[in-house]
Protein backbone atom coordinates (compact mmCIF):
# COMPACT_ATOMS: atom_id res chain seq x y z
CA UNK A 1 0.00 0.00 0.00
CA UNK A 2 1.35 3.21 -1.18
CA UNK A 3 0.75 6.28 1.43
CA UNK A 4 1.35 9.56 0.08
CA UNK A 5 0.87 12.85 2.90
CA UNK A 6 0.58 16.32 1.15
CA UNK A 7 1.64 18.14 4.05
CA UNK A 8 4.21 17.68 6.73
CA UNK A 9 3.10 19.84 10.11
CA UNK A 10 0.75 18.61 12.78
CA UNK A 11 -1.84 17.02 11.30
CA UNK A 12 0.18 14.95 8.44
CA UNK A 13 3.65 14.25 10.58
CA UNK A 14 0.55 12.83 13.20
CA UNK A 15 -0.83 10.87 10.58
CA UNK A 16 1.86 9.37 9.21
CA UNK A 17 3.51 8.73 12.84
CA UNK A 18 0.19 6.64 13.61
CA UNK A 19 0.34 5.10 9.95
CA UNK A 20 3.27 3.72 10.08
CA UNK A 21 2.41 2.27 13.85
CA UNK A 22 -0.46 0.75 12.29
CA UNK A 23 0.68 -0.85 8.68
CA UNK A 24 4.24 -1.48 9.24
CA UNK A 25 4.51 -2.47 5.50
CA UNK A 26 3.16 0.38 4.12
CA UNK A 27 4.82 2.84 1.54
CA UNK A 28 4.30 5.87 3.68
CA UNK A 29 5.63 9.69 1.76
CA UNK A 30 5.14 12.83 2.73
CA UNK A 31 5.26 15.94 0.74
CA UNK A 32 6.12 19.42 2.32
CA UNK A 33 6.44 22.59 0.21
CA UNK A 34 8.45 24.44 2.71
CA UNK A 35 12.03 23.09 3.99
CA UNK A 36 10.62 23.05 7.85
CA UNK A 37 8.19 19.59 8.94
CA UNK A 38 6.81 19.66 12.24
CA UNK A 39 6.24 23.47 12.72
CA UNK A 40 4.29 24.86 15.85
CA UNK A 41 3.34 28.43 14.09
CA UNK A 42 1.28 28.89 17.64
CA UNK A 43 5.11 29.95 19.31
CA UNK A 44 6.12 32.34 16.71
CA UNK A 45 4.13 35.40 18.83
CA UNK A 46 6.53 34.39 22.26
CA UNK A 47 9.91 33.65 19.69
CA UNK A 48 9.30 37.44 18.68
CA UNK A 49 8.96 38.31 22.16
CA UNK A 50 11.92 36.68 23.22
CA UNK A 51 10.79 34.24 25.78
CA UNK A 52 12.92 32.25 23.98
CA UNK A 53 15.33 32.15 21.56
CA UNK A 54 16.59 29.35 19.23
CA UNK A 55 13.67 28.72 16.43
CA UNK A 56 14.50 25.63 16.15
CA UNK A 57 12.07 24.20 19.60
CA UNK A 58 8.79 25.02 17.12
CA UNK A 59 10.26 22.59 14.76
CA UNK A 60 9.56 19.02 16.70
CA UNK A 61 11.25 16.86 14.49
CA UNK A 62 13.30 16.39 11.11
CA UNK A 63 13.01 14.73 7.88
CA UNK A 64 15.96 12.28 9.01
CA UNK A 65 13.96 11.42 12.51
CA UNK A 66 10.89 10.25 10.22
CA UNK A 67 13.33 8.48 7.72
CA UNK A 68 14.66 6.52 10.36
CA UNK A 69 10.67 5.49 11.31
CA UNK A 70 10.65 4.23 7.26
CA UNK A 71 8.67 7.38 6.67
CA UNK A 72 10.14 9.29 3.56
CA UNK A 73 9.61 13.37 3.77
CA UNK A 74 10.49 15.37 0.73
CA UNK A 75 10.58 18.83 1.64
CA UNK A 76 10.78 21.98 -0.84
CA UNK A 77 7.80 19.75 -2.97
CA UNK A 78 5.03 21.07 -4.08
CA UNK A 79 1.97 19.03 -5.06
CA UNK A 80 0.33 21.63 -7.61
CA UNK A 81 -2.64 18.75 -9.03
CA UNK A 82 -4.23 16.28 -7.90
CA UNK A 83 -6.29 13.61 -10.10
CA UNK A 84 -8.55 11.34 -7.90
CA UNK A 85 -9.65 9.35 -11.11
CA UNK A 86 -6.41 7.84 -11.88
CA UNK A 87 -5.22 8.60 -8.22
CA UNK A 88 -2.45 10.24 -9.70
CA UNK A 89 -0.21 13.90 -7.99
CA UNK A 90 1.82 16.03 -9.84
CA UNK A 91 4.36 17.60 -7.97
CA UNK A 92 6.96 20.45 -8.60
CA UNK A 93 10.16 20.39 -7.05
CA UNK A 94 13.51 23.08 -7.82
CA UNK A 95 11.68 23.62 -11.32
CA UNK A 96 11.24 20.40 -12.51
CA UNK A 97 7.82 18.77 -12.44
CA UNK A 98 7.13 14.70 -11.87
CA UNK A 99 4.12 12.70 -11.27
CA UNK A 100 3.38 9.88 -8.91
CA UNK A 101 0.59 7.81 -8.22
CA UNK A 102 -1.19 6.71 -4.93
CA UNK A 103 -2.95 4.02 -2.98
CA UNK A 104 -4.52 6.41 -0.57
CA UNK A 105 -4.26 10.15 -0.23
CA UNK A 106 -4.29 12.68 2.87
CA UNK A 107 -4.22 16.24 2.56
CA UNK A 108 -3.15 18.31 5.38
CA UNK A 109 -1.76 21.56 3.70
CA UNK A 110 -2.91 23.66 6.54
CA UNK A 111 -3.62 27.75 6.23
CA UNK A 112 -2.92 30.74 4.46
CA UNK A 113 -2.84 34.29 5.22
CA UNK A 114 -5.67 36.27 5.00
CA UNK A 115 -5.16 39.43 3.27
CA UNK A 116 -6.97 42.47 3.51
CA UNK A 117 -7.30 43.72 -0.41
CA UNK A 118 -5.62 47.50 0.30
CA UNK A 119 -2.24 49.12 -1.54
CA UNK A 120 0.95 48.39 -0.09
CA UNK A 121 1.29 45.24 1.12
CA UNK A 122 4.34 44.53 -0.39
CA UNK A 123 6.43 47.34 1.33
CA UNK A 124 9.52 47.05 3.34
CA UNK A 125 8.13 46.91 7.32
CA UNK A 126 5.16 44.69 6.08
CA UNK A 127 5.13 41.73 7.94
CA UNK A 128 2.57 38.29 8.29
CA UNK A 129 3.43 35.63 10.72
CA UNK A 130 2.26 32.46 9.98
CA UNK A 131 5.45 30.48 8.86
CA UNK A 132 8.87 30.07 10.74
CA UNK A 133 10.40 32.54 8.35
CA UNK A 134 7.79 35.09 9.31
CA UNK A 135 8.92 35.11 12.45
CA UNK A 136 12.85 35.08 11.89
CA UNK A 137 12.32 38.13 9.54
CA UNK A 138 10.40 40.26 12.04
CA UNK A 139 11.79 39.57 15.21
CA UNK A 140 15.03 41.00 13.17
CA UNK A 141 13.43 43.99 11.95
CA UNK A 142 12.74 45.12 15.30
CA UNK A 143 15.88 44.87 16.83
CA UNK A 144 16.38 48.04 14.42
CA UNK A 145 16.94 51.19 16.68
CA UNK A 146 14.91 53.31 14.11
CA UNK A 147 11.83 50.95 15.05
CA UNK A 148 9.95 52.51 17.82
CA UNK A 149 5.68 52.34 16.41
CA UNK A 150 4.08 49.33 15.46
CA UNK A 151 1.10 48.74 14.01
CA UNK A 152 -0.96 45.50 14.57
CA UNK A 153 -3.94 45.00 12.09
CA UNK A 154 -6.81 42.65 13.42
CA UNK A 155 -6.88 41.48 17.14
CA UNK A 156 -7.55 37.53 17.04
CA UNK A 157 -5.06 35.53 18.86
CA UNK A 158 -2.15 36.32 16.69
CA UNK A 159 -3.11 40.21 16.54
CA UNK A 160 -3.30 40.09 20.28
CA UNK A 161 -0.08 38.11 21.10
CA UNK A 162 1.83 39.77 18.88
CA UNK A 163 0.72 43.27 20.47
CA UNK A 164 2.26 41.72 23.97
CA UNK A 165 4.94 40.70 22.51
CA UNK A 166 6.04 44.20 21.02
CA UNK A 167 5.16 45.83 24.35
CA UNK A 168 7.91 43.56 25.63
CA UNK A 169 10.15 44.76 23.16
CA UNK A 170 9.91 48.11 24.04
CA UNK A 171 7.74 49.49 21.08
CA UNK A 172 5.05 51.65 21.16
CA UNK A 173 1.95 49.99 19.69
CA UNK A 174 -1.24 50.51 18.06
CA UNK A 175 -4.06 47.59 17.22
CA UNK A 176 -6.25 48.25 14.65
CA UNK A 177 -9.87 45.92 14.42
CA UNK A 178 -12.61 46.90 12.25
CA UNK A 179 -15.16 44.70 14.45
CA UNK A 180 -16.73 46.88 17.03
CA UNK A 181 -14.59 44.78 19.59
CA UNK A 182 -11.30 43.30 19.87
CA UNK A 183 -11.18 39.26 19.15
CA UNK A 184 -14.90 39.06 17.87
CA UNK A 185 -14.68 35.58 16.93
CA UNK A 186 -13.31 33.71 19.69
CA UNK A 187 -14.79 35.60 22.62
CA UNK A 188 -18.37 37.34 23.55
CA UNK A 189 -18.22 41.02 24.73
CA UNK A 190 -18.54 40.26 28.40
CA UNK A 191 -15.11 38.76 28.35
CA UNK A 192 -13.39 40.31 25.63
CA UNK A 193 -14.07 44.00 27.12
CA UNK A 194 -11.71 43.19 29.69
CA UNK A 195 -8.76 42.68 27.15
CA UNK A 196 -9.43 45.53 26.09
CA UNK A 197 -9.18 46.96 29.70
CA UNK A 198 -5.80 45.63 30.02
CA UNK A 199 -4.22 46.51 27.02
CA UNK A 200 -4.70 50.28 27.02
CA UNK A 201 -3.72 49.94 30.78
CA UNK A 202 -0.15 49.03 29.60
CA UNK A 203 -0.29 51.97 26.87
CA UNK A 204 -1.97 49.72 23.90
CA UNK A 205 -3.34 52.55 21.36
CA UNK A 206 -6.74 50.65 20.32
CA UNK A 207 -8.86 51.67 16.85
CA UNK A 208 -12.24 49.44 16.58
CA UNK A 209 -14.63 49.78 14.31
CA UNK A 210 -12.09 50.90 11.83
CA UNK A 211 -10.67 49.09 8.80
CA UNK A 212 -7.14 49.36 6.61
CA UNK A 213 -7.67 51.07 3.26
CA UNK A 214 -3.94 51.16 2.63
CA UNK A 215 -0.05 51.29 3.98
CA UNK A 216 1.66 54.74 3.30
CA UNK A 217 5.66 55.04 2.24
CA UNK A 218 7.81 54.86 -0.80
CA UNK A 219 9.56 51.69 -0.85
CA UNK A 220 9.35 51.22 2.83
CA UNK A 221 6.18 51.66 5.35
CA UNK A 222 5.88 54.80 7.00
CA UNK A 223 2.05 54.89 8.00
CA UNK A 224 -0.94 53.60 7.34
CA UNK A 225 -4.44 55.28 6.06
CA UNK A 226 -8.14 53.85 7.00
CA UNK A 227 -11.12 54.84 6.60
CA UNK A 228 -11.07 57.15 9.63
CA UNK A 229 -7.62 58.60 9.45
CA UNK A 230 -4.21 58.31 8.85
CA UNK A 231 -1.41 57.02 11.34
CA UNK A 232 2.56 57.54 11.36
CA UNK A 233 4.16 54.02 12.09
CA UNK A 234 7.14 52.33 11.44
CA UNK A 235 6.12 48.98 11.41
CA UNK A 236 2.88 46.61 10.14
CA UNK A 237 2.13 43.29 11.20
CA UNK A 238 -1.19 41.94 9.69
CA UNK A 239 -2.73 39.44 11.59
CA UNK A 240 -6.39 39.25 9.76
CA UNK A 241 -6.95 35.36 10.15
CA UNK A 242 -6.23 32.41 7.79
CA UNK A 243 -7.83 30.56 4.97
CA UNK A 244 -7.76 26.87 3.98
CA UNK A 245 -4.96 25.90 1.48
CA UNK A 246 -6.90 24.18 -1.12
CA UNK A 247 -7.04 26.50 -4.05
CA UNK A 248 -5.06 24.12 -5.99
CA UNK A 249 -8.09 20.93 -5.29
CA UNK A 250 -10.48 23.51 -7.51
CA UNK A 251 -10.66 20.69 -10.20
CA UNK A 252 -11.11 17.88 -8.60
CA UNK A 253 -14.39 18.64 -7.35
CA UNK A 254 -13.97 17.96 -3.97
CA UNK A 255 -16.77 19.25 -1.01
CA UNK A 256 -15.66 21.78 0.40
CA UNK A 257 -17.22 24.78 3.15
CA UNK A 258 -17.67 27.95 1.39
CA UNK A 259 -14.06 29.10 2.91
CA UNK A 260 -12.93 26.68 0.87
CA UNK A 261 -12.26 24.00 4.13
CA UNK A 262 -12.48 20.24 2.88
CA UNK A 263 -15.48 18.52 4.21
CA UNK A 264 -14.60 15.44 5.77
CA UNK A 265 -17.05 12.83 7.31
CA UNK A 266 -15.85 11.46 11.29
CA UNK A 267 -13.41 9.01 9.78
CA UNK A 268 -11.83 12.08 8.44
CA UNK A 269 -12.62 10.81 4.65
CA UNK A 270 -13.25 13.22 2.06
CA UNK A 271 -15.98 13.11 -0.68
CA UNK A 272 -13.02 11.98 -3.01
CA UNK A 273 -12.25 8.04 -2.91
CA UNK A 274 -9.35 6.85 -0.84
CA UNK A 275 -9.12 10.64 0.23
CA UNK A 276 -8.29 12.19 3.85
CA UNK A 277 -7.83 15.39 5.31
CA UNK A 278 -7.37 16.99 8.40
CA UNK A 279 -5.65 19.69 9.65
CA UNK A 280 -6.49 23.81 9.19
CA UNK A 281 -6.86 22.96 5.49
CA UNK A 282 -10.34 20.70 6.46
CA UNK A 283 -12.97 21.62 8.39
CA UNK A 284 -14.12 19.42 11.71
CA UNK A 285 -16.80 18.23 13.53
CA UNK A 286 -18.13 20.08 16.12
CA UNK A 287 -19.73 17.88 18.90
CA UNK A 288 -22.04 20.35 20.30
CA UNK A 289 -23.91 21.93 17.43
CA UNK A 290 -23.36 18.91 15.08
CA UNK A 291 -21.82 20.25 12.25
CA UNK A 292 -18.96 20.80 10.13
CA UNK A 293 -17.50 23.65 11.89
CA UNK A 294 -14.07 25.26 10.10
CA UNK A 295 -11.44 25.31 13.59
CA UNK A 296 -7.93 26.15 12.72
CA UNK A 297 -6.49 25.06 16.00
CA UNK A 298 -3.04 22.65 16.81
CA UNK A 299 -5.07 20.43 19.20
CA UNK A 300 -7.84 19.62 16.57
CA UNK A 301 -5.56 18.89 13.61
CA UNK A 302 -3.05 16.94 16.41
CA UNK A 303 -6.28 14.72 17.04
CA UNK A 304 -8.15 14.11 13.94
CA UNK A 305 -4.68 13.78 11.78
CA UNK A 306 -3.73 10.86 14.09
CA UNK A 307 -6.95 8.82 13.67
CA UNK A 308 -6.77 9.90 10.20
CA UNK A 309 -3.14 8.25 10.15
CA UNK A 310 -5.27 5.14 11.91
CA UNK A 311 -7.87 5.00 9.26
CA UNK A 312 -5.88 5.51 6.19
CA UNK A 313 -3.17 2.51 7.28
CA UNK A 314 -5.97 0.20 7.88
CA UNK A 315 -6.43 -2.81 5.75
CA UNK A 316 -8.86 -4.19 7.61
CA UNK A 317 -10.95 -3.41 10.89
CA UNK A 318 -13.78 -0.89 11.60
CA UNK A 319 -12.67 2.73 11.43
CA UNK A 320 -12.13 4.91 14.02
CA UNK A 321 -14.97 7.39 14.52
CA UNK A 322 -13.53 11.35 15.65
CA UNK A 323 -15.98 12.33 18.59
CA UNK A 324 -15.65 16.15 17.42
CA UNK A 325 -14.30 19.37 19.05
CA UNK A 326 -15.01 21.82 21.17
CA UNK A 327 -13.00 24.42 19.73
CA UNK A 328 -11.52 24.90 23.25
CA UNK A 329 -8.85 27.56 22.71
CA UNK A 330 -6.55 30.65 25.20
CA UNK A 331 -4.75 33.35 24.92
CA UNK A 332 -2.81 35.53 27.10
CA UNK A 333 -2.73 38.96 27.20
CA UNK A 334 -0.15 40.68 29.60
CA UNK A 335 -1.19 39.90 32.74
CA UNK A 336 -4.72 38.04 31.75
CA UNK A 337 -5.37 34.78 30.66
CA UNK A 338 -8.67 33.64 28.54
CA UNK A 339 -10.19 30.70 27.76
CA UNK A 340 -13.14 29.33 25.86
CA UNK A 341 -14.93 25.68 24.77
CA UNK A 342 -18.21 25.25 23.37
CA UNK A 343 -20.19 27.28 21.63
CA UNK A 344 -20.07 31.07 21.63
CA UNK A 345 -23.85 32.91 22.50
CA UNK A 346 -23.86 33.77 18.63
CA UNK A 347 -23.01 30.02 17.37
CA UNK A 348 -25.38 28.86 20.07
CA UNK A 349 -28.14 30.84 19.03
CA UNK A 350 -27.14 29.89 14.75
CA UNK A 351 -27.16 26.34 15.68
CA UNK A 352 -30.89 25.98 16.71
CA UNK A 353 -30.73 25.75 20.48
CA UNK A 354 -32.66 28.02 22.47
CA UNK A 355 -30.38 29.64 25.16
CA UNK A 356 -29.95 31.28 28.35
CA UNK A 357 -26.63 32.69 29.62
CA UNK A 358 -25.48 34.47 32.65
CA UNK A 359 -22.23 36.49 33.13
CA UNK A 360 -20.61 36.38 36.91
CA UNK A 361 -17.69 37.59 38.46
CA UNK A 362 -16.13 35.82 41.49
CA UNK A 363 -12.54 35.73 43.04
CA UNK A 364 -9.60 33.26 42.14
CA UNK A 365 -9.19 32.33 45.59
CA UNK A 366 -9.65 33.19 49.17
CA UNK A 367 -8.62 36.92 50.23
CA UNK A 368 -6.16 35.86 53.05
CA UNK A 369 -4.04 34.45 50.17
CA UNK A 370 -1.63 36.80 48.19
CA UNK A 371 -2.45 37.15 45.23
CA UNK A 372 -6.31 37.22 45.08
CA UNK A 373 -7.58 38.84 42.05
CA UNK A 374 -11.21 39.41 40.08
CA UNK A 375 -12.17 36.12 37.91
CA UNK A 376 -15.17 36.35 35.09
CA UNK A 377 -16.96 33.60 33.46
CA UNK A 378 -19.50 33.36 31.04
CA UNK A 379 -22.17 30.43 30.78
CA UNK A 380 -24.16 29.55 27.53
CA UNK A 381 -26.51 26.70 28.32
CA UNK A 382 -29.92 25.14 26.84
CA UNK A 383 -33.02 27.16 27.77
CA UNK A 384 -34.77 24.25 28.64
CA UNK A 385 -32.89 21.25 29.83
CA UNK A 386 -30.16 23.47 31.28
CA UNK A 387 -27.44 21.26 29.60
CA UNK A 388 -23.98 23.10 29.07
CA UNK A 389 -23.28 24.96 26.08
CA UNK A 390 -20.43 26.84 25.96
CA UNK A 391 -18.12 28.58 28.80
CA UNK A 392 -15.61 31.17 28.74
CA UNK A 393 -13.43 32.33 31.63
CA UNK A 394 -10.84 35.46 31.98
CA UNK A 395 -8.76 36.63 35.30
CA UNK A 396 -5.10 37.11 36.19
CA UNK A 397 -4.39 33.55 37.96
CA UNK A 398 -6.40 30.27 37.38
CA UNK A 399 -8.70 30.55 34.33
CA UNK A 400 -7.33 28.50 31.81
CA UNK A 401 -7.29 25.81 33.79
CA UNK A 402 -10.66 25.90 34.73
CA UNK A 403 -11.75 26.07 31.28
CA UNK A 404 -10.22 22.68 30.91
CA UNK A 405 -12.86 21.52 33.25
CA UNK A 406 -15.51 23.06 31.78
CA UNK A 407 -14.43 21.42 28.36
CA UNK A 408 -15.19 17.95 30.55
CA UNK A 409 -18.33 18.94 31.53
CA UNK A 410 -19.89 20.31 28.33
CA UNK A 411 -18.30 16.65 26.86
CA UNK A 412 -20.20 14.54 29.27
CA UNK A 413 -23.72 16.39 29.06
CA UNK A 414 -23.27 18.33 32.69
CA UNK A 415 -26.19 20.35 33.39
CA UNK A 416 -26.09 23.80 35.59
CA UNK A 417 -27.87 21.72 38.41
CA UNK A 418 -24.29 19.26 38.13
CA UNK A 419 -22.19 22.21 37.89
CA UNK A 420 -23.46 23.94 40.90
CA UNK A 421 -22.47 20.80 42.95
CA UNK A 422 -19.69 19.31 40.58
CA UNK A 423 -16.34 18.59 43.84
CA UNK A 424 -13.96 20.91 42.40
CA UNK A 425 -10.27 20.80 44.23
CA UNK A 426 -9.96 23.70 47.68
CA UNK A 427 -7.33 24.98 49.38
CA UNK A 428 -6.60 28.91 50.18
CA UNK A 429 -4.14 30.11 47.35
CA UNK A 430 -6.04 27.98 44.91
CA UNK A 431 -9.71 28.73 44.70
CA UNK A 432 -12.50 29.19 47.27
CA UNK A 433 -14.27 26.35 48.82
CA UNK A 434 -17.14 27.48 46.03
CA UNK A 435 -15.56 27.70 43.31
CA UNK A 436 -16.76 30.31 40.25
CA UNK A 437 -17.53 27.42 38.29
CA UNK A 438 -19.91 26.00 40.71
CA UNK A 439 -21.35 29.68 41.68
CA UNK A 440 -21.96 29.74 38.02
CA UNK A 441 -23.68 26.48 37.64
CA UNK A 442 -25.91 27.18 41.22
CA UNK A 443 -27.11 30.70 39.93
CA UNK A 444 -28.05 29.62 36.32
CA UNK A 445 -31.61 29.74 36.38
Amino acid sequence: MKIIIIGGEAAGMSAAAKARRVNPSAEIIVYEASEIISFGACGLPYYVADEFSDSGYMSEFTPAQFAERGITVNTGHRVTKVDADVKKLEISHNGDVFVTHYDRLMIATGAREVLPPVEGLQKNGVHTLRVMNDGIALKATIQDANCQHVTIIGSGFIGLEVAEAMLHQGKQVRLIERAERLIPDAFDAEISVHIHTELEKAGVEILTSESLMAIKGDTAVSGVITDKGEYATDLVVVCTGVKPNTAFLQETGIETLPNGAIVVDREGKTSLPDVWSAGDCAAIWNSISQRNQYIPLATGANKLGRLVGDNIAQIEGEPLQFPGSLGTSCVRTLGLEAGRTGLSEREATDAGFMVKTLTIKDKCHTNYCAGQSDMHMKLIYEAETKRILGAQLIGYKGAVHRIDAMAVAITMGVTTSQLGMMDFAYAPPFARTWDIMNVAGNVAK
